[in-house]
């Protein structure tokens, strides 16, 4: 088995032997050198730290063959262990055709040996690498680093005061404005170079959220899935079988036959190559009497086929061949079968002529889908981390590709569970070495959309209780499933309830329009969750198939973006709910929606611990909610008329509303400021002065069609809502 499991890594056992300079660092075992690159740093800034260990390892991912990791000492005495991770590291380039961009990787250096940390406290740090491996434990010298004090707010944690709702550690109150943005990479409408421009847009709006997936298979963006070049997920038929005469029977070959004569290769990522530059293929080749192998790549066709000799095993290859002034990418690499057998071939493995590390990973027959880190990818996560913090946007990663999973997880007892959980813990532990240090990560999210059928419950308890020791950070954790799930809502180490709710044909019969569908959810997820921040995870309209309708995808209207998004935030959830489709977001340009609400709803008290839903009456026109502590209060009211479905559906203006009069109850007797705020163009339509009597306050709104929201505070307060056109 150790074939089955570990050939593929061969690219991993070469590049793991690459070791750069550690100059200047003395003392310890020479094996494992420690270099800090950031030796002073803001609070919650990040420091990072190369490490060279002068050792080679079959499988650099798997801590349970090399165990890398910082021991830090906080300034306070405090102990800290900080997993390293291995690491391929990229330069981007980025090119435009067809009013598409494309984003190409290319290795910038060496794999390496990286940890990365932010400190909390002030003062002075000393940090020591620990490695441990098959030949025992190896110890760096110490280093030291200082952090200074700075007004950074820190990570998101769930409140103190109200456990509902979020704060950073700096006690600023957190809530999340945003999105979904699931779905990056070269064959989506956003790969990296689009999803930097949109969250320089988001944060210009006033936007601070996005659920991202790092779990997407094949088709986009994911840090463990399979990623082949030889088949897709979606009709996963490769190639594939034993070689005669191979000792191992369990390894796999890219098999050719007379029926399957031509084998292209085809990875999902776009694979970069540099101009004017020489190339190396390498591969095994194995064939039956009377066969060969012929290879193409770039149009260049290699002047001679290849073939084994009969009962001696596989024969090695080596292609070079060289790219023109213009050649940017790989556009073709094929095998075509000769004669009348077969031929088989594994270990393909493409490099620069002179050497460098491993540019066509994704070729590897052999190795298994969970425990290989994606490194284009990670290198993607990077820089949309590296984004965020630029912009001020916080991060939901849903990390775990479901479908590797899954069916793991039939039998809590069984042997296929304790694996599943043992790899999860594995990629966390990675997750975390690698951007578990950014504050802007605000949740790690394990599944999208689990079955919620399957006993999950010991998975999220072991997983919990690990990341509560392995993640220094101690990010938030959620999940999700396809329907909605009371055990995953009320489960103590899961910190966030979310359901995902699509408000369909189907559902008409009990919910008229997308802001009572939002109540709806919200009003289940409290009633699961009551002391736990909840929200949506995904919302939006759809046909009864969960995809956009025909509507959807003709009008200019994202009346449906804007009701939801103010809905969920009067609602009394712990965010927005988190709209799921993005690209038409992205294609109305509907960022524009997210001011006005971010505008209104700044200052709002959070975690004071004093929120509480509104009561208000209102007549049978409209649906009036909102927020409101003893003297403050927040209000939506929203037309029925002005619904995705009367307006765009039934093509209906809603009338326009006159007189409406609305009581509010329980506010402390006094005088109060009430400011009537346009909710598309964020500005003060009218301010008003009126008094509380018995705990009610009766408010005569303004003439308005769609909605309108108020602001009501003592008249002896000083707003900090919108300000007034006057």
């Amino acid at each position: 088995m150790a074939s089955r499991t570990f050939r593929w890594i061969r690219l991993l056992a070469g590049m793991a032997a690459m070791a750069f300079d550690a100059t200047g660092v003395h003392g310890g075992d020479s094996t494992v050198q420690l270099r800090c690159l950031t030796p002073s740093a803001p609070q919650y800034g990040r420091v990072d730290f190369q490490i060279d260990a002068r050792r080679s390892h079959a499988n650099a991912f798997d801590p349970d063959e090399v165990d890398l990791h910082l021991e830090l000492t906080a300034p306070g005495g405090s102990r800290i262990v900080l997993p390293a991770f291995w690491g391929q590291p990229y330069e981007r380039r980025s090119s435009s055709a067809g009013g598409r961009s494309r984003d190409g990787y290319y290795p910038s250096a060496p794999p390496a040996w990286q940890a990365r940390f932010t400190p909390a406290q002030t003062g002075s740090y000393e940090a020591l690498a620990v490695l441990r491996d098959r030949l025992g434990a190896s110890t760096s010298a110490p280093v030291r680093f200082a952090c200074v004090r700075s007004d950074r707010n820190g990570f998101v944690r769930i409140s103190q005061r109200d456990p509902r709702f979020l704060e950073f550690d700096s006690g600023k109150p957190f809530f999340p404005i945003g999105q979904n943005l699931a779905f990056i990479g070269n064959g989506q409408r956003v790969n990296v170079s689009r999803a930097e421009d949109i969250f320089g847009r988001l944060a210009a709006e006033g936007a601070n959220y996005l659920r991202i997936w790092a779990c997407c298979e094949d088709w986009a963006m994911a840090i463990e899935a399979r990623k082949s070049a030889w088949g897709r997920s979606w009709a996963w038929h490769p190639p594939f079988a034993s070689a005669p005469g191979e000792g191992d029977s369990s390894r796999l070959w890219v098999c050719l036959s007379p029926t399957n004569n031509l084998v292209r290769v085809s990875p999902s990522h776009d694979v970069a190559l540099r101009p004017a530059t020489r190339y190396a293929v390498s591969f095994e080749v194995r064939t039956d009497p009377g066969s060969a192998l012929r290879l193409e790549v770039q149009g260049q066709s290699a002047p001679d086929s290849y073939r084994s000799a009969p009962d001696q095993g596989p024969v090695a290859v080596r292609f070079e061949f060289a790219t023109g002034p213009a050649e940017h990418w790989l556009t073709g690499m094929s095998f075509r079968l000769e004669g009348s057998g077969r031929a088989w071939f594994d270990s393909l493995s493409l490099r620069e002529a002179a050497g460098g590390p491993e540019l066509l990973w994704e070729a590897a027959v052999n190795r298994p889908a969970r425990g290989f880190y994606n490194p284009v990818d990670c290198q993607m996560l990077d820089e949309v981390v590296a984004a965020a913090e630029r912009h001020g946007i916080y991060l939901q990663i849903c990390l775990l590709t479901r479908d590797l999973y899954m069916g793991a997880l039939r039998d809590s007892a069984s042997q296929d569970y304790d694996r599943a959980i043992a790899d999860a813990k594995k990629l966390f532990r990675y997750a975390v070495a690698r951007w578990g240090c950014s504050p802007n990560v605000a949740a790690w999210e394990y599944w999208n959309e689990m079955d919620p059928r399957l006993p999950t419950d010991r998975f999220y308890a072991e997983l919990g209780a690990y990341l509560e020791t392995a993640d220094p950070y101690r990010h938030l954790r959620t999940t999700s499933t396809w329907g909605p799930s009371e055990k995953d809502c009320r489960h103590p180490q899961l910190d966030i309830a979310d359901t995902h709710f699509y408000l369909r044909p189907a559902d008409r019969q009990r919910l008229a329009d997308e802001v009572e569908a939002i109540l709806d959810r919200t009003r289940w997820l409290q009633a699961q969750a009551p002391r736990k921040p909840a929200h949506l995870g995904e919302f939006g309209l759809a046909n009864d198939r969960w995809q956009p309708t025909e509507e959807m995808r003709s009008s200019r209207e994202l009346i449906d973006l804007h009701n939801s998004l103010w809905a969920s935030a009067l609602s009394g959830a712990s965010s927005t709910a988190l709209f799921w489709w993005w690209e038409r977001i992205d294609q109305r340009g509907g960022y524009r929606l997210y001011r006005p609400l971010s505008t209104f709803l700044a200052g709002i008290p959070w975690t004071g611990g004093a929120i509480e839903p509104a009561a208000i009456q209102a007549d049978d026109r409209l649906r009036a909610l909102g927020l409101r502590t003893r003297d403050h209060a927040w209000l939506w009211i929203f037309h029925r008329a002005a619904a995705w479905q009367k307006i765009v559906i039934d093509k209906r203006a809603p009338p326009e509303v006159r007189d409406a009069v609305l009581d509010l109850a329980g506010l402390a007797p006094g005088a109060y400021r009430v400011q009537w705020f346009d909710t598309r163009t964020a500005e003060t339509r009218l301010e008003q002065t009126l008094d509380a009597r018995e705990s009610s306050l009766r408010l005569v709104a303004p003439r308005f069609t769609h909605d309108i929201a108020a602001r009501v505070y003592p008249e002896t307060a000083r707003s900090t809502g919108p300000a007034s056109r006057r």
